[in-house]
């Protein structure tokens, strides 16, 4: 784990003990600091009782804490710890800006934060990836992986590459990124934010943290992310997904699409700017392998191709998709399996790239409304259940076909997660023979 002198003699309230808070506890303890730990479950608790006080920051004095460490999912426009930190004058913070905080006493290092509504993961991994082939030591962590302040500290040299969240950065105030990375914003968590102005101005704030001698990259291909590369402060670097050739992309397997391109064109760009060369890149990208269930490939059998993209909930992450699998010499190819829990009652975002579906086969409880919107514009199989919507897109499927899980929908009708949809897909495919 990371431990710092930094926290030595202080104190600090820790409120949410899941793994973020629990390896945020272990560090401020080994770290000389006092805590005073908190969570509702029983058993969470148990875990930190040996490191730290048991009490509950709302409840409890806070006059002289150093701070409170909150886990992101807790809603600061509603708990009551927001206030009753404010009146005792104590900053609320999260696990980033303790290692923000640990950052002087660590070896001489470098670190890239990666934000914007979608695509986080995808880059953030990508960007992991090419700095580990060209044989830097890196850590992943943030909104993804292990939590960062539970992983060693890197030797010098090394880049810390953080996924981080717009609730990571509310409760960030010193985190300067020598790579700070923009990739999109749309609107998102507005139950948190003071409407979408609120909310970008979440995402700016990662900037504005910056230093004038490191480096901005932001994809301005939406409104408020050029509004954003027009602010004053770290040097910026524009990208947009027309930066990437078709023809180069066509040799990435696992970053096909259009979001792709606009992910791969950002990652490019952080790479320059590390000093990572132009041969080593591309290597990478040539060899990076999909996050699972983001359009992931599980299985070629038989000249066909399954990808498992069930992170994609709504219409508009699964658009992409679809627009990744075009007709070939004139022939539809994609095999689309669509559905769950709705979000909407349309599949507007969608609708450009129905023309690359040869089939789509329903699941859930969205199936029977999807079948009455698809079937003015392809073939529609209402399969009702997973399994079988494999099963039968396997039969029509020809060599060169590609069957596509981008459900456009949540999971939570038949399966517990998204996680658990795409392992049953995956599952699936295995079965096929």
């Amino acid at each position: 784990m990371i431990v710092s002198d930094a926290f030595a003699g202080r104190k600090y309230a820790v409120l949410g003990l899941a793994r973020s808070g629990l390896a945020t506890v272990e560090c401020l303890a080994a770290s000389g600091a006092g805590v005073v730990a908190w969570d509702s479950r029983d058993e969470a608790r148990e875990t930190v009782a040996d490191k730290a006080e048991l009490a509950d920051p709302t409840e409890i004095d806070l006059q002289g804490f150093d701070g409170v460490v909150v886990s992101p999912g807790v809603p600061l426009n509603k708990h009551p710890i927001a206030m009753h930190a404010k009146l005792a004058g104590v900053p609320i913070i999260g696990d980033i800006e303790l290692f923000a905080l640990a950052r002087p006493s660590l070896p001489k290092h470098r670190v890239v934060g990666i934000t914007g509504t979608n695509g986080k993961s995808t880059t953030t991994a990508l960007i992991h990836h090419i700095i580990e082939t060209a044989g830097i030591p890196t850590r992943m962590g943030g909104n993804i992986g292990l939590p960062i302040l539970g992983q060693d500290p890197l030797p010098e040299g090394g880049i810390y590459v953080l996924e981080l969240s717009s609730y990571q950065i509310d409760l960030t105030r010193s985190l300067d990124c020598d790579v700070a990375v923009l990739l999109n914003i749309t609107p998102d968590h507005l139950d948190r934010y003071n409407g979408f102005e609120g909310y970008v101005a979440s995402k700016a704030r990662l900037f504005g943290m910056q230093s004038p001698d490191h480096v901005a990259v932001i994809a301005t291909e939406d409104q408020p992310s050029r509004s954003i590369a027009a602010q004053q402060g770290a040097r910026r670097v524009e990208v947009r997904a027309a930066d990437i050739d078709p023809a180069a992309q066509a040799g990435w397997p696992s970053l096909q699409g259009p979001h792709n391109a606009q992910n791969a064109a950002v990652a490019i760009a952080v790479a320059r700017a590390l000093g990572i060369d132009e041969a080593t890149i591309e290597q990478a990208l040539a060899t990076y392998a999909s996050l699972p269930h983001r359009m992931q490939r599980v299985r070629e059998l038989n000249g066909v191709l399954y990808v498992n993209d069930s992170k994609a909930t709504n219409a508009a992450s699964t658009a992409p998709a679809l627009a990744a699998y075009p007709p070939v010499e004139g022939r539809k190819r994609l095999h689309w399996i669509v559905g769950g829990l709705a979000k909407t009652d349309n599949l507007d975002e969608c609708a450009p790239w129905f023309g690359h579906v040869a089939q789509a086969y329903t699941i859930g409880e969205a199936g029977p409304m999807f079948v009455e919107l698809l079937k003015p514009h392809m073939a529609v199989d209402d399969s009702e259940m997973l399994s079988a919507a494999v099963r039968r897109a396997a039969r029509m499927a020809q060599p060169g076909d590609v069957v596509l899980l981008s459900p456009a929908c949540a999971s939570f009708d038949q399966f517990r997660d998204f996680e658990a949809r795409g392992d049953a897909f995956a599952a699936a495919v295995a079965a096929l023979e």
